[in-house]
């Protein structure tokens, strides 16, 4: 192999490869960075809602004051879920089923004498829209355990105005998810019954508490077993929440979106849309890049055109005479992912503080895309170099017979 090298790197052109490498990096950089820069910004935009991973909003009648004083009801029927399903942007619509019973719920602070206590409310949604491991979003009838996912603003609420004015101790999350609520359900008909709330999850855009489907058509059918469930809010997943049709829609129906979850979903769609974009641009690059090598080594070989003949002739398989250059590409591959990766982790380590401060709960510490992109571009290049050198060999071997 070394003499075989010795007598084929002569015509090597460095300034080819060089533009090659540099081109290649530049290339794989974007693409790993492109990968990595979405896995840690997207939690910006929906922190805290790891369980509702897909766009979608969140959609209620508008409450007017003459609906008020006439009685005219907010709710969707059947009809009126039917007409969003069948809208073009819309891809899953479920209801949020509320409690038809009385509840309260209450903690106790060992150690501090304390007790809080106070009426809530639990709702629903079709479980194909909360993204919770099953054993955690489960229930079973007749169970004393509820899984809950509760709004953040809720601990938010009790660290910094109820701990704060009585001297009691703050709570995180996950000390929070490691707490037992004591929920009271009262029937319509005078029934009673204990449960034991466990917190699974936290909210920054749902304001409410949620509790599995299944938990809710069994407490409503058993404690308000005579009145029938009204929906008053529907929950939407649209494919593209930048779709003008989606506004226009509500508009005409009178509905109302909260908040700014439909900005939300636009922001993280027009997210992707750049993000995708960018990564195109790489990936452009790094076909070029190989482009540029294969021309170089394709010249490369054409210069020791009559060498290669030579070296078939005393023997040598094509197999080993391509072995050289094909070694060559892939290291340079390997340099190329190599420097890439540590270029990632250093431009990396400048917008994390940034993140951080933006939102300082979220862990920036996934960096597996990153590696699974970096080595899928990595073997994809280096195959594709292989295959190609040695075509080209077979070529130079198949035209000397």
């Amino acid at each position: 192999m070394n003499l075989v090298w010795k007598l084929l790197r002569q015509h090597i052109s460095v300034p080819q490869l060089v533009g090659f490498f540099f081109a290649n990096l530049c290339g794989m950089a974007i693409v790993l960075l492109s990968v990595q820069f979405y896995e840690d910004v997207l939690p910006v935009f929906t922190q805290g809602d790891s369980f509702m991973k897909k766009d979608y909003v969140i959609v209620s009648k508008r409450i007017s004051t003459i609906g008020t004083f006439t009685g005219k009801s907010n709710t969707f029927t059947q009809e009126d879920i039917d007409e969003v399903k069948q809208q073009p942007f819309s891809k899953a619509v479920g209801a949020f089923q509320p409690s038809e019973y009385k509840v309260s719920a209450g903690l106790a602070m060992e150690g501090t004498g304390m007790q809080m206590s106070t009426e809530m409310f639990f709702e629903s949604v079709p479980d194909m829209f909360v993204d919770v491991t099953s054993h955690q979003w489960t229930y079973t009838p007749g169970s004393q355990d509820v899984p809950i996912i509760i709004p953040r603003n809720y601990l938010n609420l009790y660290n910094f105005g109820f701990a704060q004015s009585h001297n009691m101790p703050k709570i995180s999350e996950g000390l929070m998810g490691m707490i037992h609520l004591n929920i009271l359900i009262r029937g319509t008909q005078g029934q009673q019954a204990n449960f034991r709330g466990n917190i699974v999850g936290f909210s920054n855009r749902l304001n409410t508490i949620l509790v599995p489907e299944k938990f809710m058509n069994w407490a409503n059918q058993t404690y308000a077993p005579e009145i029938k469930t009204a929906s008053s809010r529907l929950i939407v997943e649209v494919g593209n929440p930048a779709d003008d049709r989606i506004a226009k829609f509500f508009q005409k129906k009178g509905y109302e979106t909260e908040d700014d979850k439909l900005d939300a979903g636009k922001t993280t769609w027009f997210l992707k849309m750049t993000i995708s974009i960018v990564m195109g641009v790489g990936l452009l690059i790094s076909a070029l890049s190989f482009y540029i090598l294969m021309l170089s080594i394709y010249l490369l070989l054409q210069k020791n055109t009559v060498k290669l003949e030579n070296l078939l002739l005393l023997g040598y398989s094509p197999s080993r005479v391509a072995a050289p250059y094909q070694l060559l590409t892939f290291g340079l591959n390997v340099l190329v992912l190599l420097l890439a990766v540590v270029l990632v982790l250093w431009i990396r380590g400048y917008y994390l503080d940034i993140l951080t401060l933006l939102a300082p709960q979220m862990a920036h510490d996934s960096l597996t895309n990153m590696f699974l992109a970096g080595g899928a571009l990595f073997i994809l290049v280096s195959v594709l170099n292989v295959i190609a050198i040695r075509g080209k060999v077979i070529s130079i071997w198949k035209h000397r017979a």
